[in-house]
């Protein structure tokens, strides 16, 4: 059996409020799994503990009970974090150094020396679409091109799983655009993509699975054409079918000259499917 990318067990965290003696539960049991090779999209309102989540699993903030583990190793160890690239939600660079030089300094931190690290920079900067600003100072890049540079620093040592915390906040469409290309680029490359995000249509586009978290509980789970399947409706499509026919199509759809094409259950959005799940989770 294949090992999973990333595996959360009974993950527990709590957090004590200084001063007021009560505590602030985060995340509530929570159970998932990220498969080798997929998009993984964990969404939630604010305060719904996904961030916490990604925290964990990095290593950054400790359970208070359960486990989560990378490619089978403890997230507590320090080598588990060996094969994973991370960009956060609002990354720091230094201003004053080039794209170029950023990566090259980073990449160094990851132990990259010589040929191997130039060609690594020189890589990464065609990747991510920045080699015409190689030699920009980062104080005057845009928000999308510094997201991009920051998934490029997150690619260095060549994970196997990437952690994006709102990759595309802040950027315009077009970058938006073209950090979903990217996405979807590491996927055909077998890079395994762990992502939070607000925007639910990205999401729908990109993800292979999503999870959706609402005051620390798991309310829906699940591959997304699933999730966005209305399971008590069924949509028939058909091919040079007459007035007629369809008229008729409950009882001669099998007998008529129409070919069936396909048989599916029509889907809601996303956007529908989460507000849907966090807004019971509140009235519970």
């Amino acid at each position: 059996m294949t090992e999973p990318a990333v595996a959360v067990r009974s993950l527990t965290k709590v957090f004590p409020i200084p001063f007021r003696r009560t505590k602030l539960v985060a995340v509530r049991g929570l159970d998932l799994e990220v498969a080798p090779g997929q998009v993984y999209g964990l969404l939630g309102p604010n305060g719904s503990g996904k961030s916490t989540t990604l925290k964990i699993i990095l290593g950054l903030v400790s359970p208070t009970s359960g486990s989560t583990a990378i490619f089978g190793r403890d997230s507590r160890e320090v080598g588990s974090r060996e094969a994973v690239g991370f960009l956060p939600e609002n990354p720091y660079f230094y201003k004053y150094l080039t794209g170029a030089e950023t990566l090259r300094f980073y990449g160094k931190l990851c132990g990259l020396r010589g040929s191997a690290l130039k060609n690594r920079v020189e890589e990464l900067l065609h990747l991510v679409g920045l080699q015409d600003a190689r030699d920009r100072r980062l104080g005057g890049y845009s928000k999308g091109m510094l997201q991009r540079i920051g998934l490029a620093q997150a690619l260095l040592q060549e994970p196997r799983l990437v952690v994006l915390d709102e990759p595309t906040a802040g950027v315009d469409p077009a970058g938006s655009r073209d950090i979903r290309d990217l996405i979807l680029d590491l996927k055909r490359r077998g890079i395994t993509v762990l992502l939070s995000s607000h925007l639910l249509a990205q999401v729908q586009e990109i993800c292979d699975r999503v999870g959706i978290l609402a005051h620390g509980l798991l309310v829906r789970e699940g591959r997304v054409e699933d999730l966005l399947a209305i399971e008590d409706q069924t949509e028939l499509i058909l091919q040079n079918a007459t007035p007629e026919v369809l008229a008729q199509i409950a009882a001669l759809v099998e007998k008529s000259p129409a070919q069936l094409l396909e048989t599916r259950q029509p889907q809601t959005t996303l956007e529908r499917l989460f507000l849907e799940a966090t807004n019971n989770t509140e009235k519970k």
